[in-house]
């Protein structure tokens, strides 16, 4: 029998640093075991719920007791973005539909992690999420129709039922393992660990993907 990938579902908002620093977890795991890493998309704050702004007390506060540690135990060097109010990020994700149809999906996500945390961008603007896109091999037009598509407003919206509604999503990231939801930053060992377990236990029944 030929072996299966373990499916892993990740969970992501471009504008969450902790998302960001879920990354070279999700690396680790990817070179030392057999999976099939999918990046999902949940938006935090969707229209019209307001976003955050970097010159109120909430943010920095965070970034100084959470954040910065923690990029510094996992070496990924990161800033708190000066962009105010913080970009929505429903258009940067109708381009992952395009980067993930491409093959590109993961080199789309880190690029546009780094674009915000690492170089202050604002990941809203079309012009931002064309350059970043095409940073990373995909079309410049395909770029520019997917952020004018219905087709993939509409299906962004589908996606972000789907993560709170089928999985229950309330936060990110969350690293979906074969239907095991972990919640929060899970170390490499941690993802590592349910995936062995899983195998352990012999082929997980198939499931529905929308």
């Amino acid at each position: 029998m030929i072996p299966v990938p373990t499916k892993i579902d990740v969970f992501v908002d471009y504008v969450c640093p902790f998302c960001f620093l879920v990354e070279p977890a999700i690396e680790e795991l990817r070179r030392e075991r057999d999976v099939e890493v999918t990046i999902r998309p949940f938006e935090l704050r969707p229209d019209p719920v307001p976003t955050l702004r970097p010159e109120d007390d909430y943010l920095p506060r965070v970034w100084r007791e959470s954040v910065y540690p923690m990029a510094e135990r996992v070496g990924v060097p990161v800033q708190l973005p000066s962009v105010s109010p913080q970009p929505r990020t429903e258009k940067a994700f109708m381009v992952l539909q395009l980067a993930q149809e491409r093959g590109l999906g993961a080199a789309y996500t880190e690029a546009m992690f780094s674009a915000f945390f690492q170089d202050d961008r604002d990941i809203g603007l079309d012009e931002v999420i064309v350059d970043v896109a095409t940073s990373v091999g995909l079309d410049r037009a395909e770029v520019e129709e997917a952020l004018r598509s219905d087709e993939r407003r509409q299906q962004q919206r589908a996606d972000q039922d789907y993560a709170v509604r089928t999985v229950g999503i309330d936060a990110v990231p969350t690293v979906v393992v074969e239907g095991q939801v972990l919640r929060g930053v899970p170390s490499a060992a941690r993802l590592k660990k349910a995936v062995d377990d899983l195998a352990s236990r012999g082929p997980a029944p198939d499931r529905t993907q929308p």
